[in-house]
Formats: C-alpha cells, sequence, structure tokens
C-alpha cells in the first residue's frame, strides 16, 4: 500500500506535466485571448515566403497570409488589439517550435506531408512547389527527353539527384550528373556552358533566373518531377483553431485575396533588390484556389 501511494506521489508531477501539455495544444484560442498575443514562427531567407527586409522585419507572401489570419483571430475573439510577437526558426527548428508551444503558428515554406502530420498540422496550402529544371532559352531543351547525353547539374543534399536517376533509368536519358555545392553554384554551372540544365523546386529556379544579369536567357520548363505542398504550419489535437485558421485561408482563397497576394509577390518587383521572379501560377494552386482543401496528395 505505502510502495502504492508513493508510486501514485511520483506520477504526479509526469501527469501534470501531460496535462499541462495536453491543454496547451488544445486550447490555443483561449490562451491568445488571456494574452492577447499570438505568436508567429518565421524564417530568415526563405525569399519570397518568409524572409527579412532591410529593417529585420519579417515579410513575404507566407507572411502576408499569416497576417490575414491574426486578423480573422482578433476578430472572432472580439479583442480590440492583438499583439504579434515574431518568433525566428530555421528548417530544424521549425516543427518543435510549434509542438513545444513557441509558436501558434508557422509561417514559411513548409511541406506538408505524411512524417510531419505525426507531430504537427497543417492548413490549405497556399503554394505548390514542383521540381522543374531551368536551362538557356536558345538551348532547344523543353522537357527531359530533350535531356538525353547531356549534363545535368543539382545541389548537393536536395532530393532531386533521386528523382532524376529515377527518371533516367525509366527513359534510358544517358544524363551526366553533376553536383553544385549551393543553388548559386549550381545555376553558374548553366551559366559558364559546364552544365546543359540545373533541377530543384521551381520557386527557386525562378529566383535564380531573377538574380541573373540577364534573365531573357534563361527559361524554366519540364514536367513536374514532384510536387511540394507549401502550407501555414499549427499544433496538432486543437480542432477549434485549425477550424478558424482553415475558414479564414479558404476565405482568402474564395475572396480573390490569395491570387492578389501572389501577383504582388510572384510577378512584381519585391524588396530588397526589386527582383522579380515573374511566376506564372501553376494549375495545382489554381484548383486549390478554386476548390480550397488541406488534402494533400503524398
Amino acid at each position: 500500500m505505502e510502495a502504492s501511494k508513493w508510486m501514485l506521489k511520483a506520477g504526479l508531477p509526469c501527469a501534470l506535466v501531460l496535462c499541462s501539455s495536453l491543454s496547451l495544444a488544445a486550447d490555443t484560442l483561449t490562451r491568445i485571448k488571456e494574452t492577447q498575443t499570438v505568436t508567429i514562427a518565421h524564417r530568415e531567407a526563405s525569399f519570397p515566403f518568409s524572409y527579412l527586409n532591410e529593417d529585420k522585419k519579417p515579410i513575404g507572401y507566407s507572411m502576408d497570409i499569416c497576417l490575414k489570419v491574426v486578423d480573422a483571430i482578433k476578430k472572432e475573439l472580439k479583442l480590440p488589439q492583438l499583439n504579434v510577437n515574431y518568433v525566428l526558426v530555421t528548417g530544424s527548428s521549425r516543427i518543435p517550435a510549434i509542438v513545444e508551444g513557441k509558436a501558434d503558428l508557422e509561417c514559411g515554406s513548409t511541406t506538408n506531408n505524411a512524417d510531419r502530420r505525426k507531430q504537427v498540422a497543417f492548413t490549405i496550402p497556399h503554394f505548390f512547389a514542383t521540381a522543374k529544371m531551368i536551362v538557356k532559352a536558345d538551348s532547344g531543351i523543353k522537357n527531359w527527353t530533350d535531356l538525353k547525353g547531356k549534363k545535368v547539374v543539382t545541389s548537393k543534399g536536395t532530393t532531386t539527384v533521386k528523382l532524376l536517376n529515377d527518371r533516367d533509368k525509366v527513359r534510358g536519358l544517358d544524363l551526366k550528373l553533376l553536383e553544385g555545392s549551393d543553388h548559386n553554384e549550381s545555376f553558374s554551372m548553366v551559366e559558364s556552358g559546364q552544365a546543359d540544365a540545373f533541377t530543384v523546386d521551381d520557386v527557386l529556379l525562378y529566383g535564380q533566373r531573377a538574380s541573373a544579369k540577364d534573365p531573357s536567357k534563361f527559361v524554366v520548363v519540364g514536367d513536374a518531377l514532384s510536387t511540394e505542398p507549401y502550407a501555414i504550419m499549427l499544433r496538432k489535437d486543437d480542432p477549434a483553431f485549425k477550424s478558424l485558421v482553415d475558414r479564414e485561408v479558404a476565405r482568402l482563397m474564395n475572396d480573390g485575396e490569395v491570387t492578389k497576394l501572389y501577383d504582388k509577390w510572384f510577378r512584381k518587383p519585391v524588396p530588397p533588390k526589386g527582383a522579380n521572379l515573374n511566376m506564372p501560377m501553376n494549375f495545382l494552386l489554381r484548383d486549390n484556389i478554386r476548390f480550397p482543401t488541406d488534402k494533400v496528395a503524398d
């Protein structure tokens, strides 16, 4: 009996910690109302989704959408004001920031996939990246079959190497695969003629083209090798909070606001250097705007 009492007492702190954690995850709106503060996790250099401007303020396409969500939270809770607290995260710290309650929303370029959904939740995707390639405009390369026997560069550590190898085996392209230390070096190899094509997520390719001395000399081409749905990340097991965020993102899509924000960040010059990605909206995002859903294909 005494041993049982001791075990119960010893287990009590753990139970309290567990209850506290569950309460944190399940009652985001109550906590926001009590503190009158919502916390947004953002990235430092995820251009043009979430990055710092010259004043070190987080800006970008994802940030604009998240601030619209903040306005919806303020309206839902009938608060006269709602403070926004910003937390800088990296690729490795962004999920723990949400899981541990350090942030309510993560606004960057995070892909919604099955593995991550084991830890966190996602709202409706606001962007779909696809793996494509950038080539010289006069190269004659339009699609992957045009690469037969050619030199293709990928950046170290990216998943596109496997995608290219799979495509090579299926089509028998006899590709000569090269590797750049980073995206800048990979693109410079196409500029200099060391490689015929550079492949990675299309939004990164459009960014490289925008920063080139003469963007008109390069084109982004090819059928999509893969699809990456980017979405706002939030905690699991809080259906009330997720429902509010989902409703607002769906409203932004239905009312045409997401389309306007897309044009602002992907079709016009943006700070700090006035780069213009000149990136047309792909059919995946167009379809998701017409029929908003948080369901994605893994």
